[in-house]
């Protein structure tokens, strides 16, 4: 008798030992699901023309700071030349902080994004810096020439509307070859978080054809749609990207790229 009280104590005891890390194991799973890549990107408004700047990300997981990030890059480009965009490798402090140092050899508005790659996720939070006066001396002429034409026979500009706090990058491959795979990838945000479950879209055409091809992409990660594609032949080929989602967003945005 005294033999089966023990036995259906021990059994109890088990019981209750796996129900209590069944709990602790899906509290676990569930703080888990609730932690979010961010990124605290933090740069100076204005600077001189010249001015060595420091370029600062501190890259938190939930309540974690991240010291080993797969990658933090800063890609700057003077506002309007997206295209001509440049990349600054960040330094990992082993802290949580990734920084770079960078300077601008003129006055303009130069934009920024801190690319960054961690916990199978990707955020790139974006600011602004102010060099100088802000205007290039290209704008200045510019600004010159439209106001004598309003002043004579006036002026009409147009420009392409994008939703508030909507921004689209896409990663410009290099070194495209014909009938050789490409990954094509654009990264959205909305507000600066991750812009998920989004229909991406890529059009491509060789320049002076007719013939257009449509590419469906995949969200590989919050916020990164990827397609493969191979181009039939070398050339200049436009690439415009059709993003929508149930919100009733529709943007698009054109590229030029060159197939070797």
């Amino acid at each position: 008798m005294k033999k089966l009280i023990w036995m259906a104590l021990f059994f109890v005891l088990l019981f209750l030992v796996a129900c209590g890390s069944e709990e602790n194991a899906d509290q676990a799973e569930s703080e888990e699901e609730l932690a979010t890549l961010d990124v605290d990107f933090s740069v100076p408004e204005t600077v001189d023309a010249e001015e060595t700047i420091e370029l600062k990300a501190i890259v938190t997981y939930g309540e974690e700071n991240v010291i080993d990030a797969d990658e933090v890059v800063f890609e700057i480009w003077e506002k309007g030349k997206e295209d001509d965009s440049w990349e600054v490798k960040s330094t990992n402090n082993e802290d949580g902080t990734y920084t770079a140092e960078t300077s601008f050899d003129q006055d303009g508005v130069y934009e920024m994004y801190a690319h960054t790659t961690a916990k199978e996720l990707h955020t790139m939070p974006k600011k602004e810096v102010t060099v100088g006066s802000g205007e290039t001396s290209t704008e200045e002429e510019s600004d010159h020439e439209a106001t004598d034409q309003e002043e004579g026979h006036g002026h009409d500009h147009s420009h392409e509307a994008t939703a508030d706090g909507f921004s689209m990058h896409f990663a410009m491959p290099t070194g495209v070859e014909v009938a050789r795979d490409v990954k094509l990838v654009t990264h959205l945000q909305m507000d600066e978080e991750a812009m998920e479950e989004a229909s991406v879209r890529y059009e491509l055409w060789l320049d002076g054809a007719e013939k257009h091809s449509w590419v469906d992409a995949e969200e590989s990660n919050p916020g990164e749609y990827i397609a493969t594609h191979q181009f039939d032949g070398k050339g200049t080929y436009h690439v415009v990207i059709h993003v929508e989602n149930e919100d009733g967003l529709h943007e698009h945005e054109e590229h030029e790229l060159e197939v070797k």
